[in-house]
C-alpha cells in the first residue's frame, strides 16, 4: 500500500502538532529528578551489598523510590510533581537511619532541587516578563 502524494503521511513532520514549551523550572526539576533516580538505584544495590537491607526490602523499596522520582519528572508542571519532589527528598533523607551515607546524598540533592526550584521559578519569571515587554513593543510598534 502507498500512500498518494497528496495525503501527507500521519506520521510527517507537519502532520503533528507543535511541542509544548517547557519551563526551565520544569526542565531543571525533571534533570534533578531523574540523577535521582540513577543514583537512588545505586543506593538500593550498595544496600543490598552491605546487607542493610535485605533483597526484597532493597528491590521494592529502591523500586518504590524511584516510581515516586518518576513520576515527580512526568508532572514535574503539576503541584502534584513538586509534592513527589519533596516526598522523594523526605524519603531519602530518611533512609540515612539505614546507611548512613545517604544521608549525605539527601543532603546535597535536597539542596540541588531547592536551588532549581529557586533558580528556575526566577529564570522563567524573568523570560515571562521580558516575552510580555516585547509583544507589547511589537504591538505598539504597528
Amino acid at each position: 500500500m502507498s500512500s498518494s502524494p497528496s495525503q501527507p503521511h500521519p506520521r510527517s513532520a507537519s502532520a503533528r502538532s507543535p511541542r509544548r514549551q517547557r519551563g526551565t523550572r520544569e526542565t531543571l526539576i525533571a534533570i534533578v529528578l531523574g540523577f535521582e533516580a540513577i543514583v537512588v538505584g545505586l543506593g538500593a544495590l550498595t544496600m543490598l551489598g552491605l546487607k542493610a537491607l535485605d533483597f526484597v526490602q532493597a528491590l521494592v523499596g529502591g523500586g518504590l523510590v524511584i516510581l515516586i522520582l518518576l513520576a515527580g519528572i512526568l508532572w514535574a508542571r503539576f503541584t502534584a510533581g513538586l509534592v513527589l519532589g519533596w516526598v522523594a527528598q523526605a524519603v531519602i533523607m530518611a533512609s540515612g537511619f539505614i546507611a548512613g551515607a545517604m544521608f549525605v546524598v539527601g543532603v546535597v540533592f535536597t539542596a540541588i532541587w531547592v536551588f532549581a526550584l529557586v533558580q528556575g521559578t526566577r529564570i522563567d519569571r524573568a523570560n515571562n516578563s521580558h516575552n510580555e515587554i516585547h509583544a507589547t513593543g511589537e504591538d505598539n510598534a504597528r
